[in-house]
């Protein structure tokens, strides 16, 4: 019975949480540094492109689609700076949930240039969002440097949790779960949310 309480706190308190930007601000290095920590779709959305980068199957490939994420986080933000907030992009995040949910889930291997591409328009999404909503008068190069170095910290631990759960036959529950939970995180949010 305790345990439904939690479940029921969780799921009230699950759509603040949601949003990727609930008032914390944009203004600085820590803003920036903690940002993708404190957005449960921005946290999933990374540790799961990193996981998926990883199942491709080679150590340099996962690296590069890591790289090209964050570059193109860096390459959304500065699109966004010029730009009002586009309600639209808050449903691109959340489809990159579902996607890369989906992919994970199904243990889709694709062409790494598929994989990168796909990476790099989800990261696109994310840092335009953020560039869009950088109100004037705020460092938009310590925010960035802030939001690049965790974005790139939370690829690799995403990456990290496919090659330990890589070992002998627990990779595909470890698949099915990590799936299981972006999609299941992406619907509720676009329910929700």
């Amino acid at each position: 019975m305790m345990h439904r309480r939690w479940i029921v706190v969780l799921l009230l308190v699950t759509p603040g949480l949601a949003l990727a930007h609930p008032g914390y601000g944009h203004g600085g290095f820590v803003a920036g540094v903690s940002h993708p920590l404190l957005g449960l779709d921005h946290l999933l959305a990374m540790l799961g492109v990193g996981f998926w980068a990883a199942r491709h199957g080679s150590l340099h490939g996962a690296i590069g689609v890591c790289a090209a994420f964050v570059a193109a986080v860096l390459g959304g933000f500065a699109l966004g700076l010029g730009q009002s907030p586009v309600p639209a992009v808050e449903f691109g995040i959340m489809a990159s949930l579902l996607v890369t949910g989906v992919l994970v889930f199904g243990a889709r291997r694709l062409p790494l240039t598929v994989i990168a591409g796909l990476a790099g328009i989800f990261a696109l999404i994310h840092g335009h969002a953020h560039g869009a909503e950088m109100a004037a008068g705020l460092s938009a190069v310590a925010f960035m440097g802030g939001f690049a170095l965790t974005t790139g910290v939370l690829l690799a631990a995403g990456a990290g949790l496919a090659y330990l759960g890589a070992r002998g036959s627990a990779l595909r529950p470890v698949e099915r779960g990590t799936g299981t939970v972006l999609v299941a995180a992406g619907t509720y949010m676009l329910v929700v949310v």
